[in-house]
């Protein structure tokens, strides 16, 4: 045993009998009822007791039983000193009922000094507590049987030290329980932060897309409104931008649907978007199914580089790529040099579309590379797939 054991008090949990069953607290309290009745029976029903002893033994034996109450219910503040001033008057109440010949209860209040320092105080403390105990017992009443008496009060030390072990079991067990229902509580908490967090992010990618797109053509039709423009030119503008309302609805709800699994493959989203952008997709590998957050990635960098080459590189030659490799996805969008020049749209735009495509693929353990090449430009993502 190592030294820390024999000095430790028992836990608080132990002390107080925690994960102890109703039934078993019960007849436990029960079976002390019951031996300390047939104890004052056979004590008091023996004719040796003279009449003027009868009270003194009586009176000790409710001082010891008392004092044995007051340190079951003083030994869970774990205070020495209170604990053994208990012990010892119990002692003493059992010496004199003892010596005054009331052998039954003088016993079993031994035998409760036995079994209660070894069950609730530190080892070392109990060990000594006993000891003494027994040492008082035959130093000073060496006629009273001793060599019988001590054997009941040693097997129930024993019996006290095996009942400490069994309740710090219990309590470990339950502080156990505690802590994995802690920690389940943290993780789902943990979790429900996170799907929020995801669930933002993917909403405010959505939003600030359609948004800004709907304020160019916004902010277009202003300016040519101002500037006496055709009533026909005008009118496309604002159809755009209704347009750009009902794509920014629909993917809304699409970005919900992804979250929760529900979305077409990766490859026939590229399609269509490739169609409507007018962009050149080749797909390599075997097609598998992608995990939520990694398919909505690949969406959202393909839609976002494609919107990037409408604003900055309009009519400009593209070509999407999409790679199914050994535990890997590539998604690579390329472009050649602009064709045309609108103004508006490459004057718009809060110019985070790329670190935020980089920060999201980050998060998915990835990469993202993004930059100029050959007169056009590169956006190439990598993410880990099971």
């Amino acid at each position: 045993m190592e030294r820390d054991s024999w000095t430790n008090w028992p836990s608080q949990e132990a002390l107080a009998g925690q994960g102890v069953s109703p039934a078993r607290r019960w007849s436990g309290v029960a079976a002390r009822y019951v031996a300390l009745g047939v104890t004052l029976w056979v004590t008091f029903a023996d004719s040796g007791l003279r009449g003027d002893h009868v009270w003194i033994v009586a009176g000790a034996s409710a001082v010891g039983v008392l004092a044995f109450a007051g340190f079951l219910h003083g030994s869970p503040r774990r205070r020495i000193l209170p604990s053994v001033l208990w012990l010892a008057l119990v002692l003493g109440c059992s010496l004199v009922a003892l010596q005054l010949g009331g052998q039954g209860i003088a016993v079993l209040l031994l035998c409760g000094i036995a079994m209660g320092s070894m069950q609730r105080l530190p080892p070392v403390v109990g060990v000594s507590v006993t000891a003494i105990s027994a040492v008082l017992y035959v130093l000073l009443l060496p006629q009273s049987g001793w060599l019988g008496n001590l054997g009941p009060v040693v097997g129930l030390g024993a019996l006290g030290y095996v009942g400490r072990v069994d309740r710090e079991v219990r309590a470990g067990t339950l502080r156990l329980l505690e802590q994995e229902r802690a920690a389940r509580t943290a993780e789902a908490e943990s979790a429900a932060l996170a799907e929020r967090a995801r669930i933002a992010r993917e909403i405010h990618d959505v939003l600030a897309h359609s948004l800004s797109a709907q304020l160019v053509h916004l902010e277009a039709a202003r300016l040519m409104l101002d500037a006496g423009a055709d009533r026909a030119l005008l009118r496309e503008r604002i159809v755009d931008a209704r347009r750009m309302a009902q794509d920014g609805l629909a993917e809304t709800r699409a970005a919900l649907s992804a979250l929760r699994g529900e979305f077409v493959p990766a490859g026939e989203f590229l399609a269509a978007l490739a169609e409507a952008q007018g962009a050149r997709l080749r797909i390599e590998g075997a097609p598998r199914p992608l995990g939520a957050e990694a398919g909505v990635a690949v969406r959202r960098t393909a839609q976002e580089a494609l919107t990037n080459i409408r604003k900055h590189a309009p009519g400009a030659e593209t070509a999407v790529r999409l790679s199914y490799l050994d535990g890997t996805v590539e998604l690579e969008v390329r472009n050649g040099a602009a064709v045309g020049d609108d103004p508006v749209l490459a004057s718009s735009g809060s110019g985070y579309g790329l670190l935020g495509m980089r920060e999201r693929a980050e998060l998915l353990g990835g990469s993202l590379l993004a930059g100029p090449e050959a007169g056009g430009f590169r956006v190439l993502l990598r993410l880990p797939t099971p």
